[in-house]
């Protein structure tokens, strides 16, 4: 385990903003080995990052590593409970690890801050006053691709995606924008790595583009066979399959390709400027969108901490809703549900200075909700 107390002055161990403090710990489960693992680096680079520009020395994390295992996160989320008695849980990447930690944790009373998976069952009628998702509701980014699938006049459409909740909200959500026909429909294995089978439907199919997501290892494998494959039809996707953790792998194979984030290392606001320059000073690499939630969720919770105690359930939860930070995506706000009302972006996978990385070529949706939300018995 990696415990993290954030450098500071030792005033701002007293107060902040006239709320006395007694300090808040905070239990980060990620993945931090094996497929996926870039996805759990970013998100605890990004939140240690604005810990440490905070100075929020009243702040203690401590860090483990789920290995994408549902069982292994169940265990470390009752030790940080029952053992380490934290106040906040945080740092799930993959939503059928969300799924297997957080309704069981904010039943039992604990805060759970997500910087990543938005699983559909936690944004409707199994929404909760104690879980609040500072990314996205897992259908946004694809609704946003299904929406410029159509806007850039693609009839004929192959989807897919791998075989679990994230999965499946991803095609429902593309599908749910998108106003053409499905050229075909798959769903793949988690952690697949040999697309060869799904290539070759995609070529015999008639599609005139293709939209998949693919996080992580997946969308490197499949990105490098299909630009091996000669099949010249278009890809397009979420973020998530081209964020910058990976483009490096993936290459000039990706130029050109569309995706949709609600962030971009390109949005123009000083606290953007500020974070992607710390970023590449403190780690040395661009950072991604993951990096990017991570950094966002410890702002979040740092601007609660100005205005209430955590051990207040009531108040802290009014402050983490109010949502009165500084975004590095603009502007933010939570739903009745406790997930983001905000803008999704097109971006172009482009070369800057010599490095393959996005940037953002218009507005896909804006002030977009997820449709789950009016399903939740929230106000």
């Amino acid at each position: 385990m990696k415990k993290f107390v954030s450098a500071g002055v030792a005033a701002l161990l007293c107060c902040t903003a006239g709320v006395a403090q007694a300090g808040v710990k905070i239990g980060m489960i990620t993945t931090l080995s094996g497929g996926g693992s870039t996805l759990g680096i970013d998100v605890r680079d990004g939140f240690e990052l604005a810990l440490k520009q905070a100075g929020a020395s009243d702040v203690e994390l401590l860090v483990e590593d789920d290995a994408r295992k549902p069982d292994v996160a169940k265990k470390l989320a009752d030790k940080f409970i029952q053992k380490d008695k934290v106040d906040i849980l945080t740092g799930i990447i993959w939503s059928n690890l969300a799924m297997a930690v957080v309704p069981a944790a904010t039943r039992k009373g604990t805060l759970y801050i997500s910087p990543n998976a938005g699983p559909s069952a936690l944004a409707g009628k199994a929404c909760h006053e104690n879980y609040f998702n500072v990314a996205w509701q897992n259908d946004n980014l694809h609704e946003a691709m299904g929406s410029h699938a159509t806007k850039a006049g693609y009839k004929k459409t192959f989807i897919l995606a791998p075989n679990y909740p994230a999965g499946t909200d991803a095609l429902k959500g593309f599908k749910r924008m998108y106003k053409g026909e499905l050229a075909g429909e798959l769903f793949t294995k988690l952690g697949q790595d040999d697309y060869a089978a799904e290539i070759a439907q995609i070529r015999a199919s008639g599609a005139d583009s293709v939209f998949f997501f693919l996080p992580g290892g997946m969308g490197i494998s499949f990105m490098k066979q299909y630009a091996q494959s000669g099949v010249e039809v278009p890809v397009m996707g979420p973020a998530f399959s081209f964020s910058q953790d990976i483009l490096p792998a993936i290459g000039e194979a990706a130029l050109g390709v569309a995706n949709s984030s609600q962030w971009g290392k390109d949005i123009e606001s000083e606290v953007n400027a500020r974070f992607v320059e710390g970023f590449k000073e403190a780690y040395g690499r661009l950072p991604s969108l993951y990096a990017s939630q991570g950094y966002d969720a410890a702002n979040l919770i740092l601007s609660a901490m100005k205005k209430a105690d955590v051990s207040d359930k009531d108040a802290f939860r009014a402050a983490l809703k109010k949502a009165d930070f500084a975004s590095v995506r603009g502007d933010f706000k939570f739903g009745n549900n406790n997930h983001p009302i905000q803008d999704i972006y097109v971006r172009e996978v482009v070369k800057e200075e010599g490095q393959v990385t996005n940037k953002i070529i218009g507005v896909a949706i804006k002030d977009h909700q997820d449709v789950y939300a009016s399903n939740c018995r929230m106000n």
